[in-house]
């Protein structure tokens, strides 16, 4: 492929891998980060549900996780990745770093958004009898939804620059071709390709992002 070692099947397959891993991290992430944030939410002081115990336990436990850089959680759990998929090395292997890295920051993400909705939206959802459950589920995540389309988006973006660093470790994907590939092999042209393809990748999902969170708001 224009002059380069690397041929058009290789990316395809690295490309397959990058995506597989982050939509795998991604749907798993989400489904523990998303109730995490809504818990940080209506456990605060002044939330629908104060907890101030279940809040200062997993506000610093969020905040520890979010503060470990990626490529040093990726080897400090490399037993909990074993013990759970029974490898350390390869593309599934690599989605229980990137799952238990996305998924405080996808908290935090959701925590946000969910702190935007206005406070009398809440209060008279109170006013009308509605239980906490009903609060969450009709009026705070419906109201919060554009702002968390794109702190989904946000997300996906920071799982696709993860995986180019799992390819560190063998996890595959784009980053993995770019090491093996590009690097090791001194072969310009294979990183230039797979920084274009991963920009591309980026700009697609944002565009999408803003253009469902631009529909959601307006409706």
């Amino acid at each position: 492929m224009f002059g380069s070692s690397l041929d058009s099947s290789q990316l395809i397959q690295a490309l397959y891998e990058t995506l597989y891993m982050v939509t795998v991290a991604l749907v798993i992430g989400a489904l523990i980060g998303i109730p995490l944030g809504v818990l940080l939410v209506i456990t605060r002081k002044n939330g629908i549900w104060p907890n101030a115990i279940l809040h200062q336990i997993l506000n610093p436990i969020i905040n520890i996780l979010r503060s470990i850089p990626f490529i040093i959680l990726l080897i400090a759990i490399i037993p909990f990745t074993k013990m759970l998929v029974g490898t350390s090395i390869g593309t599934t292997a690599a989605i229980v770093p990137l799952t238990v890295y996305v998924a405080p920051y996808i908290a935090r993400l959701v925590e946000n958004s969910l702190l935007e909705v206005d406070d009398g939206i809440i209060e008279a959802a109170k006013a009308m009898g509605a239980s906490p459950i009903q609060i969450i589920r009709y009026f705070l995540l419906p109201e919060a939804l554009g702002s968390l389309i794109l702190a989904i988006t946000t997300a996906i973006i920071g799982l696709i620059g993860s995986t180019a660093m799992a390819g560190a470790v063998g996890g595959g994907g784009i980053g993995d071709l770019a090491l093996v590939y590009g690097y090791q092999r001194f072969d310009t042209i294979v990183i230039v390709i797979t920084v274009v393809v991963l920009i591309i990748i980026v700009q697609i999902i944002q565009s999408l992002g803003n253009f469902i969170s631009r529909k959601i708001r307006r409706n």
